[in-house]
């Protein structure tokens, strides 16, 4: 027995000295690549099978949104096309699921006996998040295009030949023209739908309470819209005769007038700030996606506080601050909750990876997006031809092979940023 201590003891005494090989933030571009070809085959699956569902939704809502009973069938394309932003959160959060095997933390996790989680899970820790993510930082834009492309598609000579009538054709309306009363109703129901749905996912009963809740956002949002639409319409001008608009125009004319360099500035900041969002802002946000999608500390503000100097002073405040005091903070606090609490969260675990880690993510992020649309010109020049109108036939799949390479690398990028991060701050305890 005093032998085998003794030979013990030296491999027990090393054991300290060895730790686990971290990946230099250096090798990102590599290690998404990595990750590329070893879950290439699923990824496409997932990619293709939810923009079949989605074009088919896109163009069943474009086909119901025309015809007798124009009102009701209104009511059914808002809720078809809640279905496909339904649709594209669930293609992200699949893709981000079918890479999660390739990772050095879900390895890490899984031999601690952690991380099985189901896609039907993840889905509904995310949805519900991911809903207002999508939504506040304007992705739901590009649904909104492709619907309205869509609907012009089918007919596209029908908007002259209905000018000529003095018609209304309706078409690219379908989303903003159901009637006020509808709207309203549409508004209540999906509001009950995600306030119950709500509550129980966040008292972590229901399987699927996470999905529903975010199905009733999405709703409550687009009939909202319809409610604003048909608000302004019969009230003309309503919005912009309003004494604070009014006053706040005036006051930003008369600052750009008299106040030495308010108009330099503004300009600059005008011109700069669509950069800072292409280039730092939509990367950090779609790195919010996968952390969300993997689980890590992104849900609250509690947990943007934790680990810092602001922890105690929240937890000072908290024992000072009346209940129903904090209640209202909160509602008023809500949209930029939503809108920036996750991102500093995301922020803060790249952070964790070094600054160079962070920086390379945001630029390969940009050189994705830039290597798109050269991805998308070059296609165009391969397949050109000079029979009239042949870019019909061209420029779908064209698009769609582009579309595939971006996405898909840009859910590896994702992955492997997180993956990272998370393995050094692991490491690191």
């Amino acid at each position: 027995m005093s032998g085998t201590s003794a030979l013990a003891a030296p491999r027990q005494a090393a054991e300290p000295r060895t730790r686990p090989w971290k990946l230099s933030p250096y090798s990102l571009p590599w290690h998404m690549l990595r990750i590329a070809g070893s879950c290439a085959l699923p990824l496409i699956m997932w990619f293709a099978l939810g923009r079949v569902v989605r074009w088919g939704l896109l163009l069943l809502a474009a086909t119901v949104s025309h015809g007798s009973w124009y009102q009701a069938r209104l009511v059914l394309t808002v809720f078809l096309f809640t279905l496909v932003v339904m649709t594209s959160l669930a293609t992200t959060v699949g893709m981000l699921y079918v890479i999660r095997g390739a990772l050095m933390e879900t390895r890490a996790r899984r031999a601690a006996g952690e991380g099985h989680e189901s896609i039907f899970g993840a889905f509904n820790r995310t949805a519900l998040l991911f809903s207002g993510i999508y939504m506040t930082w304007g992705f739901v834009l590009q649904d909104v295009r492709d619907f309205m492309d869509i609907d012009y598609a089918r007919t596209p000579d029908i908007m002259i030949l209905d000018a000529f009538t003095g018609e209304d054709s309706h078409v690219m309306q379908g989303l903003t023209n159901l009637g006020l009363v509808p709207s309203v109703v549409g508004m209540v129901l999906a509001y009950a739908l995600k306030t119950v749905a709500g509550r129980k996912h966040e008292a972590n009963e229901g399987r699927f309470s996470g999905i529903v809740a975010a199905f009733g956002e999405l709703t409550f949002v687009f009939y909202g819209i319809n409610v604003i639409a048909a608000a302004v319409e019969t009230r003309t001008g309503w919005m912009g005769s309003r004494t604070a608009l009014v006053a706040l125009n005036e006051w930003v004319t008369d600052a750009q007038a008299n106040v030495p360099g308010f108009a330099a500035v503004s300009e600059f900041v005008g011109e700069v700030w669509p950069h800072v969002v292409a280039a730092l802002i939509l990367p950090l946000t779609w790195l919010t996606v996968g952390v969300l999608a993997y689980g890590a500390y992104v849900e609250d503000t509690e947990s943007t506080l934790k680990g810092t100097r602001l922890e105690a002073v929240a937890e000072h405040g908290k024992r000072r601050t009346h209940t129903m005091t904090r209640r209202v903070a909160a509602r008023l606090t809500a949209g930029w909750s939503e809108r920036w609490i996750p991102l500093i969260n995301a922020f803060r675990l790249t952070a964790r990876g070094g600054a160079p880690l962070f920086g390379l993510f945001a630029l390969c992020y940009v050189g994705l997006q830039v290597g798109s649309d050269y991805l998308g010109r070059a296609g165009r020049y391969l397949l050109a031809s000079d029979k009239p109108y042949f870019w019909i036939v061209t420029d779908v799949p064209v698009d769609f092979v582009a579309d595939l390479v971006t996405t898909t690398l840009t859910m590896c990028l994702i992955a492997a940023t997180f993956d990272l991060a998370a393995t050094r701050k692991r490491l690191d305890g």
